[in-house]
């Protein structure tokens, strides 16, 4: 067991070096541009109020933004290294008992992500205090407090950006393998899943660590990171239009919260217990279950925590009830939370009707499988969007009759609402990543499992845990796709209020009845597309390597099949870790210059035929579309993936004639299509909609 997790842990750290040395290489460069951008820009009368210089903006921007990047980076290094040594211990307690081995994966994926939440508040905190005391906030003639969170957003972009390559490499990485080594290995051979004669297992198990431990460390790190600061920058610009004697409560209050999470994040984890009883899970004590009581708990804690935030930071004198009706919309945002996890849940879980009705359909043939997985992919859009609907429309009311109002008596507070509401749904964020990271570590132990040729009652433990994993890894998918769409909502409206605050000019509403605007909109739209099918055509061409090299070395060495030979797995990390470096450059640079290419453009042409706003406007069109299509378009490929995973887990189980039949076939079909759906243009869709959200926010000068 240890030479195989020893033989892991080599591959993903080797990986992670090269890809993280290459991020940071396209950092360093994005870094000067930003400087460029920023010292040869126009400044705000904000700026110039508080003797906020040209060059003293585009450090903080480029210094904001390395920083984010480097937080980003090290929160996917600790999801990384935590769940490569992690993996052995699991498939270790596995032996024992299976209660055990649940205990210790949740508390490795636990570890990875209360670092990860605390690096993300550290991270702004840090950032907050230290250009607090430097530029003198609050004191006269300088910067005013509530425009302090704005000089932050370079942070968040810095952490999208590696967030981004992150989940593109470590997705095309990880699925590239596994595409290759199901291919070969289960259809072609009829050997088992991580059976130690397929020369691609060992990079397949290296992709679970990079794929998805680094990779989602990374991308919730940047979720958390950007809401904190669009929240942060709208309790600011809400207070400065109320007239707010002290607008620190509301500009501090995401920190508030999140160091909240910490703690009841923390003692969710804890309530799932561990037990040396030999025996398997009994059908009573289902996994699932049992961290489902863990999220039961973590929930009604945050419940509480976020209220007690609520009074403490968010009662004024001027609306003294207002507290309440933003405590309801953080109620709002973790129903939310709660509703998506079981969206996602019933969607992919093999107890529910729908993955059942999947793994019917493989009965049947490869392509009703593959007809069945794609109709249930677009059919779980429906709910979610129903859910995020209720929640913007009733966090933004609750908000509106906050009874805050302007100087002219019209209600603020409908944004800010909206803000509270996404910190209510992460407000369990620390629960909801263990949950994800669990279910790679789970993956991983069953492949050590199965490559030690371990009794078949431990293959069964890790089996049971790979499956619960496979759902807790939809769910949390699910749940990032939530956050996403509400924080996009959020910077899209700082990004208007930017806009506003360079030109001088009122930017409240996007006119698509315009055709340039409407044109914006469209490339919006196709980009989510382009990016989306670049991602996947990525991972189909590096599984034809893989699936080559697997078909050589059967050939090449026929003493595999009977143990006489070793393969080269080695052979098999090589190809996938050179290729996923190589194919991660086009889709990530298409999501970075499309929008700066797009606004430059119609900036042009709109100052040409006398319409100065014409370039922002077209970029507001673009990212909203983006975020619509975007949203929609993750929500059906990590549904659809999830599914078709677990269809084949069903069968495997022994249903529809088990492993080996032609149900099970058809059902490997299905799950090497939803492959790069789930893990690789999905996830990284999500990033992309808030990448896109912080780098127009940052780049919004050379828009106008």
């Amino acid at each position: 067991m240890s030479e195989i997790s020893d033989a892991i842990r080599d591959g993903a750290e080797g990986f992670f070096r090269t890809q993280y040395g290459t991020i940071s290489k396209m950092a360093c460069i994005l870094a000067f541009v930003i400087l460029g951008i920023y010292l040869f820009r126009t400044t705000t009368p904000q700026q110039e109020a508080s003797g906020l210089g040209r060059a003293t903006s585009a450090y903080i921007t480029v210094a904001s933004f390395l920083l984010g990047a480097l937080c980003s980076g090290i929160a996917g290094f600790v999801g990384m290294w935590v769940s490569v040594r992690a993996n052995v211990r699991v498939s270790s307690a596995a032996r024992r008992s299976a209660r055990e081995a649940l205990q210790i994966a949740v508390r490795a994926g636990g570890f990875s992500a209360i670092v990860v939440v605390c690096m993300a508040v550290f991270g702004v905190a840090i950032l907050y205090s230290t250009f607090y005391v430097w530029l003198g906030v609050d004191s006269p003639g300088s910067m005013k407090v509530t425009d302090l969170p704005l000089l932050l957003v370079g942070y968040g972009f810095g952490a999208s950006f590696v967030a981004l390559f992150a989940q593109l490499g470590g997705g095309i990485y990880t699925k590239a393998a596994d595409v290759g080594a199901d291919l070969v290995g289960k259809v072609e051979q009829g050997i088992p899943e991580d059976d130690p004669r397929n020369p691609a297992v060992i990079a397949d198990l290296v992709g679970d660590n990079v794929g998805d431990c680094a990779a989602r460390g990374a991308d919730l790190f940047e979720s958390i990171a950007a809401e904190i600061i669009s929240a942060m920058i709208l309790g600011g610009t809400m207070a400065q239009r109320c007239k707010i004697e002290d607008p620190s409560g509301f500009i501090l209050f995401p920190l508030v919260v999140h160091s909240f999470d910490l703690v009841v994040s923390s003692v969710g984890i804890l309530s799932i217990r561990g037990t040396r009883d030999p025996g398997l899970i009994s059908p009573i004590e289902d996994p699932m279950s049992i961290m489902q009581k863990g999220y039961s708990i973590t929930i009604m804690l945050a419940v509480l925590t976020f209220g007690v935030s609520t009074r403490w930071l968010l009662y004024t004198e001027q609306a003294p009830s207002a507290w309440l009706n933003f405590a309801l919309c953080g109620l709002v945002g973790i129903i939310t939370a709660y509703a998506f996890v079981w969206i996602s849940k019933y969607y992919t879980d093999y107890k529910h009707e729908p993955v059942r009705l999947l793994a019917l359909s493989s009965s049947t043939g490869h392509g009703t499988n593959i007809i069945a997985g794609v109709s249930l992919g677009m059919e779980s859009t429906a709910l979610p969007v129903l859910v995020i609907s209720v929640a913007i429309i009733s966090a933004y009311w609750l908000g509106q009759t906050s009874g805050l109002v302007d100087e002219s008596g019209n209600p603020t507070g409908g944004l800010f609402g909206t803000a509270v509401a996404t910190m209510g749904m992460l407000s369990t964020a620390g629960y909801v990543l263990t949950m994800d990271m669990f279910g790679p570590i789970a993956d991983n132990a069953g492949g050590i499992v199965e490559m030690s040729q371990q009794p078949e009652s431990v293959r069964e433990i890790t089996d049971v845990l790979d499956a619960v994993g496979n759902t807790t890894k939809a769910t949390t998918k699910g749940f990032a796709i939530g956050s996403a769409a509400l924080a996009s909502f959020l910077l899209f409206s700082a990004y208007m209020d930017e806009v506003a605050s360079f030109a001088q000019i009122p930017f409240k509403e996007v006119d698509i009845a315009v055709p340039e605007i409407f044109v914006g909109g469209l490339l919006g739209s196709m980009l989510i597309f382009l990016f989306s099918a670049w991602a996947c055509s990525a991972v189909g061409k590096t599984a034809q390597e893989v699936v080559n090299e697997v078909r050589r070395q059967f050939i090449e060495r026929p003493g595999i099949m009977d143990y006489k030979e070793k393969p080269d797995y080695g052979r098999c990390v090589a190809i996938v870790a050179s290729a996923s470096l190589r194919e991660m450059i086009r889709p990530g640079a298409l999501a970075i210059i499309s929008p700066m290419a797009v606004g430059v453009i119609f900036r042009i042409l709109g100052h040409s035929t006398g319409q100065p706003l014409l370039g922002a406007k077209v970029v507001a069109s673009l990212l909203m579309f983006a975020t619509v299509a975007g949203i929609l378009m993750a929500l059906f490929l990590n549904t659809a993936g999830g599914a078709w995973d677990n269809a084949k887990k069903y069968i495997e189980t022994g249903a529809l004639g088990g492993k080996g039949s032609e149900s099970h076939k058809a059902a490997v079909t299905g799950d090497t299509v939803g492959d790069p759906f789930k893990d690789t243009a999905g996830p990284s869709l999500h990033v992309l909609i808030k990448m896109l959200a912080t780098i127009t926010l940052v780049m919004a000068p050379i828009f106008l």
